[in-house]
């Protein structure tokens, strides 16, 4: 857990930074940096989803993870414990939970995320996640002078979502197939192509219901692969 624990510090830091220096940074170059990150994130989510080797089951996946999203209001109830978390930490920032979603999607649905904390179940080398604080460190500076606190309360996210990864690998690790790997890194690239758009203010997409994908995409093809 060394390489999550390192990465949320970076993020708790680099939050901090973007909060403390949030007015003296220009909204101009704050509009420019989220152009700049819309981009790559749609780069990175296309570079992501090249590797696709069963694109019938990824489709699959995110239809019925979209329905099961939708089922569950998924998208409304996150955006309900972001306005629960705003209320207890008593901020003011009327865009607290869109940088709570969005920094979150941000660190999180990225290869360098996955395989990172699957290396590290696996015991090999937390090299790629430490690589990822650094990135994630500067992203959460620009984040937070733009978003406000809520790209700090994300942290609490990371270190729940990929931690969590870290220990299921570490517990069932050598049961994971290579495809699954494999399929749900296409996944979680369609979801960043997704929050690339939204980022971009192309449209605006409710990515939150496609979550259920991640885990749908393991099981279908964990049952193909049987």
């Amino acid at each position: 857990m060394v390489g999550t624990l390192v990465n949320t510090a970076a993020i708790i830091v680099g939050s901090g930074i973007g909060l403390v220096f949030k007015k003296s940074i220009p909204e101009k170059y704050q509009s420019v940096y989220f152009q700049a990150v819309g981009l790559f994130t749609l780069l990175l989510g296309i570079k992501m989803s090249i590797g696709i080797s069963e694109p019938l089951l990824v489709v699959l996946s995110l239809v019925l993870g979209g329905f099961l999203g939708v089922r569950m209001r998924l998208e409304q109830r996150v955006e309900q414990l972001g306005e629960l978390i705003k209320a207890r930490t008593k901020s003011k920032n009327d865009r607290f939970t869109e940088g709570l979603l969005t920094a979150f999607l941000l660190f999180c649905m990225g290869s360098m995320t996955l395989v990172g904390a699957i290396e590290e179940g696996f015991g090999q080398t937390s090299d790629l996640l430490l690589t990822k604080s650094i990135m994630d460190f500067f992203s959460a500076i620009m984040l937070a002078s733009a978003l406000g606190i809520g790209v700090l309360c994300s942290a609490g996210l990371v270190l729940v979502f990929q931690g969590g990864i870290t220990l299921l690998v570490a517990l069932i690790g050598k049961d994971i197939p290579p495809e699954i790997i494999s399929e749900i890194t296409v996944v979680g690239g369609i979801i960043l192509i997704g929050l690339g758009i939204n980022l971009l203010n192309i449209k605006k997409l409710e990515i939150i219901n496609l979550l259920p994908a991640l885990l749908l995409i393991c099981l279908l093809v964990l049952v193909k692969t049987l």
